[in-house]
């Protein structure tokens, strides 16, 4: 019988046939199919290596609200009961709510989540004392670890456990409401898409709080309904509540809430990389923004850049995830970064991308310029337009650079210097991700076509 493994790019299992167990870390924790992969003893064993390895006597652990959270929660309980540890149970929180918790009383924690993928997956992200996410010398030792630990009995134990749910819910929506100062969102009409997950009740109550008109759809977590044709991911519905509601805005997050994407009054979506443009702007213009940068990933819009360099911003690159956004962040000291998808880093506020911080921050802009979030998005930025083609592959290709080097070339040349071409393996999913961004949405979709195609013919 074949023994389960997990793919070390992807964060997802597949099947081997040497007998062997093995886990890796993707690019944002640990994924798998709950249902039969990611097992409460694959979780207690993950997380007994994680509090043994961060030094940790105290564990505070969140989830959200997809069906198997709570017992892979009871397991990470019973894990850090192992390793010699106490633990706080935080309940259904965001995962920034986590590492605020962690920031606040200087512990270690972890979150249960799959972030936006459906709800028969789940997974689970460590933080370290601070609250910050762990870089990948600290994930390697996890990992040999737990490794270690894999196949063994585990002792029966009754870990000690302190209920905070309430106490990590109001402090983090005390912590993102007191964020602006004192200034106030009257008057703003907003539709919040809480994905059924993690922002459902937080983030209606900090709007709320600071007086925006708050209409709230999919926030009726039933445990398999996050993230189900809704959220960050399917902002459909979204749309049309912003225009039925005659709203200012709307804004989805995904099913742990650490990131957020924003439609407009028309309709319109305001993504990562033009909230991060209208906020820099805006930080800029007040005298706020660290040294004048940014850091964004490789997959910024061109348009972006051009944006920043033309507002006297310097752009940062780092690798796809929030983890390297922040790594970079502090490296430089910088105050604002994030990703395209809507993770959204605001370093002097917050330990990790935060949606709802990030939510608050955008209105922030809107309510304080007097002009509509469209206004301020197209002000901001010229988003070029951007193709982005998958290719699912059964094995991760041990070099896809330079087999696609050829073809790169030739589309780059086509583009005379009007383009960008990235290909990348996902960092979550068996993927090939093929991005190209150039001067027409016919010239980008032509050159994405053929650079998928080569993909397919060298790694399928």
């Amino acid at each position: 019988m074949s023994a389960v493994a997990l793919n070390v790019c992807t964060g997802r299992w597949f099947a081997t046939d040497d007998g062997a167990v093995t886990l890796r870390f993707g690019t944002d924790g640990m994924r798998g199919d709950a249902r039969t992969e990611l097992t409460v003893d694959v979780v207690r064993a993950l997380s007994r290596a994680g509090a043994e390895e961060l030094g940790a006597d105290a564990f505070a652990v969140g989830r959200d609200p997809r069906r198997s959270g709570a017992d892979l929660a009871a397991a990470v309980h019973a894990g850090v009961a192992d390793a010699g540890g106490t633990s706080t149970d935080l309940g259904v929180v965001p995962t920034p709510a986590v590492a605020r918790w962690c920031a606040d009383r200087h512990v270690a924690g972890a979150m249960i989540s799959a972030s936006h993928n459906p709800w028969y997956d789940n997974g689970i992200k460590f933080f370290a004392s601070g609250g910050s996410k762990l870089g990948d010398a600290v994930q390697d030792r996890i990992q040999a670890r737990f490794d270690g630990l894999l196949g063994e009995r585990h002792a029966a134990v009754t870990p000690a456990i302190t209920d905070a749910h309430r106490a990590a819910a109001e402090a983090h929506v005390d912590a993102v409401v007191s964020s602006v100062e004192g200034r106030r969102l009257d008057g703003v009409r907003v539709v919040v898409d809480a994905a059924n997950g993690a922002a459902s009740e937080v983030a209606p109550d900090a709007l709320r709080r600071l007086g925006a008109d708050v209409s709230l759809i999919h926030a009726a977590p039933t445990g398999t309904n996050i993230n189900a044709g809704c959220g960050s991911t399917h902002v459909e519905s979204l749309r049309e509540a912003v225009v039925e509601h005659g709203a200012d805005l709307g804004v989805a997050f995904d099913g742990d809430a650490d990131r957020m994407l924003a439609i407009d009054e028309n309709g319109g979506l305001v993504d990562g990389d033009q909230i991060i443009a209208i906020c820099a702007r805006d930080a800029k213009a007040r005298g706020t923004l660290a040294h004048d940068a940014v850091v964004v990933t490789v997959m910024a819009n061109l348009g972006f850049r051009r944006s920043m360099e033309a507002a006297g911003i310097e752009v940062v690159d780092t690798k796809v995830g929030d983890r390297y956004v922040l790594e970079a962040l502090d490296a430089r000291r910088l105050s604002l970064g994030g990703e395209q998808s809507g993770h959204v880093i605001f370093r002097e506020l917050a330990a990790t991308g935060d949606g709802l911080l990030t939510a608050v921050q955008l209105l922030d802009v809107v309510a304080r310029s007097g002009r509509s979030l469209a206004e301020l998005a197209t002000g901001s930025m010229t988003r070029l337009p951007q193709v982005l083609r998958n290719v699912r592959v059964a094995t991760q290709p041990v070099d896809v650079d330079g087999p696609m080097a050829p073809f790169v070339d030739a589309s780059l040349a086509r583009m005379a210097g009007r383009g960008r071409v990235l290909i990348r393996m996902s960092g979550t999913e068996p993927l090939i991700r093929v991005m190209v961004e150039a001067e027409t949405d016919a010239e980008a979709q032509m050159e994405a076509d053929g650079l998928a195609a080569a993909v397919e013919s060298l790694f399928c």
